[in-house]
């Protein structure tokens, strides 16, 4: 019955009118948040919305308008799923943790999976999906951007709907965000609902588990038909709490790092008109921009940086963070997996960057420590492993295989800074530690190699789905073959 209702009611959204639109120039910078719309020249100006679908509409809530109480775990008795800006990264697992962790396919390193790359080589080429590193709570980012969709005649949604789950299995058995630029969903590249429908029946338990976010950006009144005609049939309030409306692109940057999306040029047209239109309050308080960089600041600045004030080679976040966990947390399952309550988060960050010393045991979570070494590596101005090392890293799939240690061990000890190689071989040698003891933690290295490949290094642009792959065979192989590239 449920079925047949949700077919009944596809044939009743008629959306035509809302998903007209048209390219236009417009001029904007660069980062994407403060963008110049001129005035007249915005496609569809005086765009309507049947009259049924405008009756009590109300302007969509920000993120910015909820406390951070309510950006921490929500209770059982909270308000109904989908409020606007409802988000709730509490970095808690909220159902049964799993009894046993998948490995992903890493047989060989660096081994080009090109039959996977052939099969889906016409729905990958639209660039319809990507992956965005972590978010601020370390949690990967996988971005969906509706105006890369083709006209529906010249895309098989089936094969979509597959090329989806080939992504999104490699990083499900991890928290993980979803990112979806709802701009430039039109009347010709729309999908059916039934495929909608499709979707959510076969991204069963397995791809709902581990999301802890889903942030829809430029959300329309189509959307919030689409909401009301599947919550009846969705039994899970928990899910509904993971989804949250982003009105414009700079709240995105609360939660996520800004600079690793590479927005669509549409989607940034199309904010360059909200924001010149609505004059949305800047969401950032004044003790984040204006206090400028600490001396004693270890968060978002450089490694010289943290040298410099405190003299040491290895920084006092890293110290501490993996003294603890070595001591504390080896045997703790899903470490360095599992996401962590974010207003903690944001409280032992700013301990560090005070330059104050954390204690995690009254923190009474061994997850803090974990995603605070992670987001202290993924906020270096450079990446640990430098960006002069991405592309000859990237290009380790062309070397044989029985050369491919000895070459690490010549890139490690010859092109990496003394100081980055100590750091990297602290960091590596705990998580061979955490190796030793996957029969009760449940972390392979092939489980650690998704969690630190793209914190330990990026390109200064978004990284493609194939070079996220070469750069987690990359950490596995340091992982696995520590003895040997570390020696000195």
């Amino acid at each position: 019955m449920a079925e047949q209702g949700l077919h009944q009611a596809e044939g009743a959204v008629n959306d035509e009118a809302l998903f007209e639109n048209e390219d236009q120039d417009f001029e904007f910078d660069e980062s994407g948040l403060e963008l110049a719309a001129k005035e007249g020249i915005y496609p569809n100006e005086n765009l309507s919305l049947p009259e049924a679908w405008n009756s009590g509409t109300a302007i969509l809530p920000t993120i910015t308008d909820w406390s951070s109480t309510e950006l921490t775990r929500e209770g059982s008795d909270g308000p109904a799923p989908f409020r606007s800006g409802a988000i709730t990264p509490d970095g808690f697992i909220e159902e049964d943790f799993e009894a046993e962790i998948g490995t992903p396919s890493l047989n060989n390193y660096f081994q080009d999976d090109e039959e996977t790359d052939e099969e889906f080589q016409d729905i990958a080429e639209h660039k319809i999906l990507e992956v965005a590193g972590d978010d601020l709570y370390g949690r990967k980012v996988i971005v969906f951007a509706a105006c890369k969709l083709p006209p529906s005649a010249q895309i098989d949604h089936q094969r979509l709907l597959e090329y989806m789950k080939h992504v999104l299995d490699q990083y499900v058995e991890n928290d993980y965000v979803i990112v979806y630029f709802h701009f430039g969903l039109t009347s010709k590249n729309k999908p059916k609902l039934s495929w909608l429908i499709q979707i959510y029946k076969e991204l069963d338990r397995k791809y709902k588990k581990n999301l802890k976010a889903w942030y829809i950006v430029h959300p329309t009144n189509f959307i919030k038909i689409l909401w009301n005609i599947f919550k009846p049939f969705i039994r899970s309030v928990k899910f509904g709490r993971k989804i949250m409306y982003v009105n414009y692109l700079h709240e995105l940057k609360e939660h996520l790092h800004f600079d690793q999306l590479v927005v669509p040029p549409l989607v940034l047209q199309h904010d360059a008109k909200m924001v010149a239109s609505n004059k949305p309050k800047y969401p950032y308080g004044q003790d984040s921009n204006d206090a400028g960089t600490l001396p004693t600041q270890q968060y978002g600045v450089s490694l010289h940086h943290i040298k410099s004030h405190y003299g040491t080679v290895i920084p006092p976040v890293v110290q501490q963070t993996v003294d603890y966990l070595r001591q504390n947390a080896l045997d703790v399952e899903g470490i360095f997996r599992r996401s962590a309550n974010a207003v903690q988060l944001k409280a032992v960050q700013k301990k560090f960057n005070q330059g104050e010393t954390v204690n995690f045991a009254v923190e009474g979570d061994e997850h803090i420590p974990a995603v605070a070494l992670k987001i202290f590596l993924r906020d270096l101005q450079e990446p640990l492993l430098t960006f002069d090392l991405y592309q000859p890293i990237l290009r380790l799939h062309t070397v044989e295989d029985e050369r491919k240690v000895a070459e690490v061990r010549r890139m490690l000890h010859e092109e990496l800074p003394e100081d980055n190689y100590q750091i990297l071989k602290f960091i590596v040698q705990l998580l061979t530690e955490v190796v030793d003891h996957s029969a009760m933690n449940k972390m392979n290295s092939s489980n650690l190699a998704i969690v630190f490949g793209p914190n330990l290094l990026w390109p200064k642009g978004q990284a493609s789905l194939s070079s996220m792959g070469y750069l987690n065979n990359f950490a596995r192989l340091l992982i696995d073959n520590y003895s040997q590239l570390f020696d000195r």
